[in-house]
């Protein structure tokens, strides 16, 4: 038979070593921080290639470059980049469809990240400021949104999955892979 102290000790080490962190408020508000800073710079680059919009080139200046670029189809591919920056951008402010608002962020940054080449990696002519924001948009949609987020009120979004940021970046990676694919 075996005292009580024993079957607690037992038990104890039985226990996960390090409990999971649960959310927080200070956690919560930063990753709100985050998302906001992060959403709203890309939509305002997108709002530059769509509209022209704080000194963006627009549809047909983004359309030229894309086409010197290598991409086909210049002008559609300024659409297409300037729609899922802002929309994407847009998502992630709000926390609304936050894996695949980091996922259109992620595979629009890689794009350009290809096209800004890896000459160097500090500015003016690296691709650091490229990266950050890789990296940012996908640490969101893997973490998720935290509390104040419009996914909340999604019953399959309500509570985060790590599956679901690592499928939207996985799904980001590969669009912007056969994007790639297409440049000449």
């Amino acid at each position: 038979m075996t005292s009580p102290s024993v079957t607690a000790t037992k038990q104890q080490a039985a226990a996960p070593a390090v409990p999971p962190a649960p959310s927080t408020s200070a956690h919560d508000a930063g990753l709100l921080l985050l998302r906001v800073v992060l959403g709203l710079t890309m939509a305002g680059h997108g709002t530059q290639k769509l509209f022209g919009w704080f000194g963006g080139g627009g549809i047909d200046g983004t359309g030229q470059f894309f086409t010197a670029s290598g991409y086909p189809a210049g002008d559609a591919m300024a659409v297409v980049a300037g729609l899922t920056e802002t929309l994407g951008g847009l998502g992630l402010a709000l926390g609304l469809l936050t894996p695949l608002a980091g996922a259109a962020v992620v595979g629009t940054m890689i794009n350009a990240i290809a096209v800004h080449g890896a000459g160097s990696f500090f500015a003016p002519k690296g691709i650091e400021y490229e990266l950050l924001l890789t990296v940012a948009a996908a640490a969101v949609a893997l973490t998720g949104p935290g509390r104040y987020a419009a996914d909340r009120f999604l019953p399959v979004l309500r509570s985060h999955r790590l599956a679901h940021g690592a499928l939207a970046v996985a799904l980001g990676v590969v669009i912007a892979s056969a994007l790639l694919l297409v440049r000449s």
